[in-house]
């Protein structure tokens, strides 16, 4: 079994928002498409960053929602660093909307979401469960991606509160795309003013 000292992370708090924090592992890892990640017996980083949500929850200094809880990681294309680091903050309203709208048309195999967020395609599935004991790096690299594109895509866990009659999640990712100027930058779903909770404006940067 999985050990905190088998992870080796580190949450830092992100200089962008007041309530965003990013979970670094302390070994070198590049990002999303580094090899090791897939490995069998590899650290589950998402597990860790939805540890970590109770440190945005101080921030805001209020109750955080299981479904406004969110984590993004994101491609070599859309991302500043290349030391992997998992974006843990607050959903956007309207993509927290769109997902309640569409609850229906996600299952529990990968599939695309019948509406664009952000102006981007992204593909869907749940995942029941109140923790994260599946690695949703695998989820993402052998039941859509493959291990060898998984660079091309970026990924975001959500919390969601009825999943198979449970607490779960809802997985989304996208791919690269020049044409529509995707950079798989999946952070774009996350709001690092939490207006949804704190009412904040909507007009955010687009930090990465």
């Amino acid at each position: 079994m999985e050990t905190a000292a088998d992870r080796r992370d580190v949450l830092v708090k992100d200089a962008h928002g007041d309530y965003q924090f990013l979970l670094m592992p302390l070994d070198k890892v590049s990002g999303i498409e580094n090899r090791s990640l897939y490995q069998r017996g590899a650290p589950n980083y998402f597990a860790a960053a939805w540890q970590a949500r109770g440190h945005t929850e101080q921030a805001l200094r209020q109750p955080l929602p299981r479904n406004v809880a969110s984590l993004a990681l994101n491609s070599p294309h859309g991302r500043s660093q290349h030391q992997l680091h998992i974006h843990v903050d607050c959903l956007r309203a309207d993509v927290l909307r769109a997902l309640d709208t569409h609850a229906a048309a996600v299952g529990s195999r990968w599939a695309p979401l019948p509406v664009l967020l952000r102006g981007h395609q992204y593909q869907a599935r749940l995942l029941p469960g109140e923790e994260l004991t599946a690695n949703p790096l695998n989820l993402l690299a052998y039941d859509l991606a493959g291990v060898d594109d998984v660079g091309q895509w970026s990924l975001v866990v959500a919390g969601r509160d009825a999943v198979q009659g449970g607490p779960g999640f809802i997985l989304l990712a996208t791919r690269v795309d020049a044409a529509s100027g995707n950079e798989a930058s999946a952070e774009e779903l996350q709001d690092h003013a939490c207006s949804v909770l704190t009412g904040a404006g909507n007009a955010l940067e687009r930090v990465r």
